[in-house]
């Protein structure tokens, strides 16, 4: 057989061709420089990331002709006869096949003669913790006291199985996991060397799926060669690893940011026409909201390269930041508990039906009733713009579970007592914070009018009113949530005060070092401990607690007290224990 698979050809014969272990090399390296060498070495690690050969190499570094080195020569005959695989004093041994003690007994007979060709007899164990407990005990005084001329080199990917009596006489070095960048990277070279055309994007797509291994990189490489007739095409390497059309996922977050459920199941049906494994599919969705939460969150670390980079942007401003986290959470739960369903396509369409039925509100209004022109919540086709009355919350669906501090609750129960006299009502704000057309109440009590929920809420809580000028509103924001402002949430603020004000505003969030007035989450913070404070000292006034205490000697559990209307974790049958 004439032809020779990438795995092997290509395997690294010295420490320069070792791909992503440069800690180890540097350890290795700097012991042999030093002549600090230890008599038993354990590489560790999963598989297809250098153990085995890393340790061929450690070998020839021990007994090249031209000395102990960290580069060894490759033209000398020991280096040659290592390459090669007939190297008498190095002697390689299959743990997986050789677990009984008989084995291990007969393998140490010869330690104590010298080495025939090289410099140092080397007992390369392959999977060593596969060994017996019985040979493991029988290795272990060897292993301690080995004569000068004999060096271990073990190699396994399950170190827990390995006694502390034998971790303990080796120099442990732990191999990492390549990255998928690390893997493009060598593959690019090897195509060059080989003289084949691949496509970056094929090269992407098998690195991924060799899963931090090189060699199944390289073994997945052959093989998609064979399936492409000697090219790499991204086409080819998907259809042969059963990949799905990224496409299909994109269609699936259009669908879900525009709350079209028939959509979504049409989608659904024409991806299972493809017959693909739905927990791939789930992967590749998970890969996706991932991608959409650094184009929210931090755009500067997105590639641009990727060829769906210009509608991952467009799902980015579709899609709420609060709403990519909760559809990558009930994917990595659905995915899990896929194998519990009792048909995948079900547990598939499920995690889709979750994701649409679960989706925050957004105040209860439909893009007909802003007019606010975005797909970000319901599907509804664009309306002109509506001018709402001045004081009146939006209404709330039932379902909306959205946290309301209580500054928030207060301003909503005054605006909704007063109606439509609401406008009429004197604002204590200043002169020029008032418009022509509406009086801009304080910045607690309009924020309880702005229909905001999730992190948006949070950012607004958080803020200072600065001042309004024309169509411009200025906030401020202590710099230690400074944090907080980001693009899409300053979007919402914006797009809730155009709301309110019933014509577009821009709004600019400055960061100051402190202010003198208090936030409205400082406030709502000020109440709830107010209100702490007031049940606690009402609890131990009560004239039962008083009787309970001197009768049974009870103590009451810190933390238990909650004011009314807070909701309390349950503790067990009483808040208040004792003995009798």
């Amino acid at each position: 057989m004439s032809h020779q698979v990438l795995a092997r050809k290509y395997r690294p014969r010295s420490f320069e061709e070792l791909v992503g272990q440069e800690h180890v090399l540097r350890a290795l390296a700097n012991g042999m420089a030093q002549s600090r060498l230890h008599h038993a070495y354990l590489f560790t690690g999963t598989r297809g990331v250098g153990k085995t050969t890393l340790a061929r190499i450690l070998a020839r570094c021990l007994n090249c002709e031209q000395g102990v080195s960290s580069t060894p020569c490759g033209e000398c005959g020991a280096c040659r006869e290592i390459d090669e695989g007939r190297f008498v004093d190095l002697i390689e041994v299959d743990a997986a096949s050789r677990t009984k003690v008989e084995d291990t007994r007969e393998l140490l007979d010869n330690v104590q003669y010298a080495p025939t060709r090289g410099r140092y007899k080397i007992y390369l164990v392959d999977e060593v913790h596969m060994l017996s407990g019985h040979s493991f005990n029988a290795l272990l005084k060897t292993l301690e006291e080995p004569p000068p001329h004999v060096v271990f080199l073990l190699a396994t990917t399950d170190p827990q199985k390995l006694p502390v009596t034998v971790l303990s006489r080796c120099l442990q070095f732990n191999l990492k996991r390549l990255t998928p960048d690390m893997i493009a990277t060598h593959l690019r070279a090897v195509m060059e060397q080989e003289q084949v055309e691949a496509d970056d994007r094929a090269l992407q797509r098998l690195s991924r799926a060799a899963d931090g291994s090189m060699r199944d990189a390289l073994s997945l490489t052959d093989q998609a060669l064979a399936f492409g007739s000697g090219q790499l095409r991204e086409d080819d390497v998907a259809s042969m690893l059963g990949s799905i059309d990224t496409s299909w996922v994109l269609d699936l977050l259009q669908a879900l940011a525009a709350g079209d459920g028939p959509g979504l199941m049409q989608v659904a049906d024409g991806l299972a026409e493809q017959a693909p494994d739905f927990a791939d599919v789930l992967a590749a969705l998970l890969e996706s909201l991932h991608g959409l939460a650094v184009l929210q969150t931090v755009p500067e670390a997105a590639d641009p390269a990727d060829p769906a980079f210009e509608r991952m942007q467009q799902l980015a401003e579709a899609l709420a930041a609060e709403d990519v986290q909760l559809y990558y959470q009930i994917a990595l739960i659905g995915r899990r508990d896929l194998a519990l369903a009792p048909d995948p396509r079900l547990g598939f369409d499920m995690v889709l039906l979750r994701m649409l039925a679960f989706r925050p509100d957004s105040g209860g209004e439909t893009l007909e009733q802003s007019g606010a022109g975005q797909a970000t919540k319901g599907r509804a086709a664009p309306a002109a713009p509506q001018e709402r009355p001045p004081a009146p919350v939006p209404a709330r669906s039932p379902d909306a579970k959205v946290q309301v501090s209580a500054p928030t609750r207060a301003a909503n129960q005054v605006t909704e007592s007063s109606g439509p006299m609401a406008e009429e009502r004197p604002s204590p704000s200043p002169a020029e914070h008032a418009t022509p057309s509406k009086t801009v109440p304080p910045w607690p009590e309009l924020l309880g009018q702005l229909a905001l929920s999730g992190m948006s809420q949070e950012l607004a809580m958080q803020c200072h009113w600065g001042r309004q000028d024309e169509d411009l509103v200025i906030l401020h924001v202590d710099r230690g949530h400074a944090h907080l402002c980001m693009p899409p949430l300053e979007k919402r603020i914006r797009e809730a005060l155009s709301d309110w004000f019933g014509r577009p505003m821009k709004l600019r969030i400055d960061p100051i070092k402190a202010a003198d007035t208090q936030t409205p989450a400082a406030l709502a913070d000020e109440e709830r401990q107010q209100r702490q404070r007031s049940a606690e000292q009402a609890i131990n006034g009560d004239p039962t607690v008083s009787a309970l205490r001197e009768t049974f000697g009870a103590e009451i559990i810190p933390d238990s007290v909650q004011p009314r209307g807070t909701e309390v974790l349950p503790r067990g049958p009483s808040n208040i224990s004792g003995s009798e």
